[in-house]
This record gives C-alpha cells, sequence and structure tokens, in this order.
C-alpha cells in the first residue's frame, strides 16, 4: 500500500472517530439545544450515513416535515463533509457548555 492511501485511510479513521465521539458527547448533554442547531445536527448526521437517499415515511407530523426539509437542504454534500460540519457544530456547542 503506498503512502498516500495509508495515509487517507488513517485520515479516514480519525475522521469517523472523531464523528462518532461528537455525535455521543452531543447525545450525551443535558442542556437543551436550539431547535435550529438540532435540526443542522439531524440533516448533518443524515447526510453523512444515508447521503441523498432520502425517505420521508413519518406521516403528515410537522417535525418530520422540518427535519426532512433540512436534510434535503443538504442535497449533493459529500459524506466526508457531513461529518466534518457535525463535529464543527459540535465543538461549537460542547466549548460553550
Amino acid at each position: 500500500m503506498s503512502k498516500l492511501s495509508q495515509k487517507n485511510n488513517n485520515e479516514d479513521a480519525n475522521l469517523e472517530d472523531n464523528f462518532q465521539k461528537a455525535f455521543e458527547e452531543i447525545s450525551k448533554l443535558k442542556e437543551a439545544i436550539a431547535p435550529d442547531l438540532m435540526l443542522k445536527f439531524y440533516a448533518y448526521y443524515k447526510q453523512a450515513t444515508f447521503g441523498n437517499k432520502f425517505t420521508f415515511n413519518s406521516g403528515l407530523d410537522v417535525r418530520s416535515a422540518f427535519k426532512f426539509n433540512a436534510w434535503m437542504q443538504l442535497n449533493g454534500m459529500s459524506s466526508t463533509d457531513a461529518k466534518k460540519e457535525y463535529i464543527k457544530l459540535a465543538n461549537n456547542i460542547l466549548n460553550k457548555k
């Protein structure tokens, strides 16, 4: 394996680890997070894990419609970029707590 592909594999592993840690830390928060930020977390998470494979089967619930809309706004964003944005947003929130 070349040094370049080893570097990419390490970067991918670090990104995945950081993404999982950010998800766990945000999930453990006791304080409420503003709804608009929660929508961003939801959308980045869905884009990072499912990409552009949008599904909407939650009925006519307004909350679900907002979540779906937030996710759709990230259409075309790569999984890598969505993970980076999730981590950045999580760090902003966690550093304020």
